[in-house]
């Protein structure tokens, strides 16, 4: 790939002054030149065109807030020493062909950041770094986490940024680097840091709202709740989502750091980069746990399930037993009573000849051998433990 030609005059890493700039912190926006009031916000609706915002830089200040790409190119051209900022949200692939022929964008990862749906990786095209981000959010309402994907190209003078989805919000990250313009004055690695930081600090309210919803699953696992298996499995898939994110996260910043030396990467800058790490690894180690958390809940909801089940069936086999119990009881006292019934039945039939008729001891015989007959099956039914 023929390499872009440096501008005459353009210096990448500016002035070496210290600067001081806590992670993490967020000052108030610096007093800006006339720009277009759009923002790295995603609008409410899509705009005209995907340019969300575009800004030269010099020496850590904005020399100019170009409107269009076409404005952007010419203006770059024609001041010495300056980085361009372009931010753009979905765009076209004929704005992302007229800037992968003004900077010299590699094929592949024009077509990866026209595309989306990429994992989270880290490339170098020549002098084009090519770094693909996961974004993510959590939302209250719903109670789910929302993913957003981030492409950023980092060249000698330049870095774009192609977003898809709302997140990161890149507008705070423009302001903090305004704010801080000896840090900015280091370039677009500085800017990559800022980007970089900012997404990781993103996952921080991700990971609590996480926890707060495992805190919620786990109450509702003893309570019983019916829905719980479902609220389990849906959050088990976005904890695949968000592994999906920040593991490979873990492995592109210690190739960052493994180039310091070879890229000459500024001390301090190198410093916040190592923090990023650190942070990252932390957020990726606790979302490790949340998976094993939920895998585990999930266990332990299907045991109280089985359990649950055992007992309602115990029940209803206790129930059986008492009723068949009852039944034993009812046939039991109806055979008994049967029997005087038959003999009473038969003598009671309207026929001139029959035997004991005319027998005196009739009548006795009679209520004897159903006394007789009653009291051997009731003793037959005790003995069986019937009555």
């Amino acid at each position: 790939m023929p390499r872009r030609q440096e501008r005459p005059g353009r210096d990448r890493r500016g002035g070496g002054r210290r600067y001081s700039w806590r992670r993490g912190a967020a000052p108030a926006p610096a007093a800006e030149p006339a720009a277009s009031p759009a923002s790295d916000a995603a609008p409410p609706q899509e705009p005209a065109d995907s340019v969300v915002h575009t800004a030269l830089y010099r020496d850590g200040l904005r020399v100019a807030s170009p409107e269009t790409l076409t404005d952007t190119y010419r203006q770059l051209h024609e001041r010495p020493r300056t980085m361009a900022w372009i931010g753009l949200a979905r765009p076209t692939e004929a704005e992302l062909k007229s800037l992968a022929a003004e900077f010299d964008l590699h094929q592949l990862a024009v077509e990866d950041a026209l595309e989306a749906h990429q994992r989270p990786k880290l490339e170098r095209y020549g002098e084009t770094l090519f770094v693909v981000l996961r974004a993510a959010r959590y939302l209250d309402a719903p109670e789910e986490v929302d993913f957003g994907e981030l492409h950023v190209f980092v060249g000698a003078d330049f870095v774009i940024t192609v977003r898809h989805g709302a997140a990161p919000d890149l507008s705070t990250v423009r302001h903090r680097m305004e704010a801080s313009p000896d840090l900015l004055r280091l370039g677009p690695e500085a800017i990559l840091y800022a980007i970089l930081d900012a997404v990781v600090d993103g996952y921080a309210p991700v990971v609590d709202g996480v926890q707060n919803d495992i805190d919620e699953i786990e109450t509702e696992v003893f309570s019983g709740a019916p829905e719980v298996s479902r609220r389990i499995y849906e959050l088990s898939r976005e904890m695949v989502e968000f592994q999906r994110a920040t593991r490979p996260l873990v492995g592109m910043l210690h190739a960052l750091m493994a180039g310091f030396a070879k890229y000459g990467t500024d001390e301090e800058l190198q410093r916040y980069l190592r923090d990023v790490a650190d942070h990252v690894t932390h957020t990726s180690e606790r979302v490790d746990g949340f998976r094993q958390a939920l895998a585990d809940i999930l266990t332990v909801n299907a045991t109280l399930v089985t359990q649950q089940q055992n007992a309602e069936m115990r029940a209803l086999a206790e129930a059986g037993f008492e009723q068949n119990e009852e039944i034993k009881k009812i046939s039991s006292w109806a055979a008994i009573l049967f029997a005087p019934t038959l003999v009473g039945t038969i003598y009671g039939m309207n026929f001139e000849n029959m035997p004991e008729l005319g027998w005196g001891f009739g009548y006795p015989f009679a209520v004897g051998l159903m006394g007789v007959v009653c009291a051997s099956l009731y003793m037959i039914f005790k003995r069986r433990d019937w009555l």
